[in-house]
């Protein structure tokens, strides 16, 4: 592919709808995923993320909407899509009394796909598990689980991986393996969707990002393409009990003001006005400004900024 040729989308959801109940979990949705990258899917819990993963897993049939996987639909050519994909869930249920080695064969057997002592020697080597082949799912630490997990994704040489939280709850080595990973995964010309709760996680690790909330998608773009839409605006976090959200509001400058884990946090345009107009007030009223800080926009400011919420609410 040449760098003025346009990658191929692998992935294509156009127009997806999906409702249980009375609940609308996804509402027209569309979005595709290139060949060669790492695509994020982020939104809290309830967002419809996971429905939008199951339609594309084949798992769910959605209520109305085009899905393609390679050109396969997932609904009513489930056995030609899935056998692209490689899925990760964020809790995998492993075998207690199977070893590594034993978990990978058996999978490979249920998948119809090489299960050769040679090729299963690869796919526990290129997780890292070669000195833990014969450990069972008890003798492994979190992160040796998720790449045990990985491992069975991978059995049928999948094009495309989808990965659910794969970091959620690992230390940072851990998460810096599960990173690593889908950066070499993605230099073979794979994609990967990868979902998480941790936006700096997805600044640094995706080519493009997808915010879902309410079922509805309310931005896709390069994560630094998104930042730089609030470019020109700072959050400023400080401690005074005294100040209200609605007070912060109306300093100089002053987009957003909320209070969070004991801090209270204004979003500004023009941060000497407001830190001037802050110092004032409390001046004025007596009271103390403490641990006063500036920082600029980051993808969470993007989240904040288009769901009035953070993702972990």
């Amino acid at each position: 592919m040449t760098m003025n040729q346009p990658a191929t989308a692998v992935i294509e959801v156009d127009g997806l709808h999906k409702r249980y109940g009375d609940i609308h979990a996804v509402r027209g949705i569309s979005f595709d995923v290139k060949r060669g990258e790492i695509f994020g899917l982020l939104g809290p819990n309830g967002a419809g993320k996971t429905t939008t993963l199951s339609c594309i897993e084949g798992l769910t049939p959605p209520d109305s909407g085009q899905i393609t996987v390679m050109g396969a639909d997932p609904t009513s050519e489930p056995s030609r899509a899935k056998r692209e994909l490689g899925v990760q869930l964020q809790s995998t249920s492993l075998l207690p009394e199977l070893n590594v080695k034993e978990q990978v064969r058996l999978f490979a057997q249920l998948y119809g796909a090489d299960h050769s002592p040679q090729r299963l020697a690869q796919l526990i080597d290129r997780v890292g598990l070669t000195d833990k082949a014969d450990a069972l799912p008890a003798d492994l630490s979190g992160g040796q689980q998720q790449r045990l997990a990985l491992a069975i994704a991978l059995v049928g040489d999948p094009q495309i991986l989808i990965l659910d939280e794969p970091t959620a709850g690992l230390d940072p080595q851990a998460r810096n393996a599960v990173w690593e990973f889908a950066r070499e995964f993605r230099q073979e010309g794979k994609s990967v969707i990868w979902t998480t709760h941790y936006m700096e996680e997805a600044e640094n690790l995706c080519d493009r990002v997808a915010i879902i909330d309410h079922g509805e998608l309310l931005a896709l773009d390069r994560p630094a393409a998104l930042v730089a839409s609030l470019q020109e605006t700072a959050r400023i976090s400080c401690i005074c009990p005294a100040l209200s959200a609605t007070q912060g509001a109306t300093f100089p400058g002053v987009l957003e003001s909320w209070e969070e884990d004991g801090y209270h946090h204004l979003r500004t345009s023009d941060v000497p006005q407001t830190i001037t107009a802050l110092h004032e007030w409390a001046a004025e009223h007596g009271a103390t400004v403490e641990r006063l800080g500036v920082s600029h926009a980051s993808l969470e400011e993007i989240f904040i900024n288009l769901t009035g919420r953070r993702i972990r609410e």
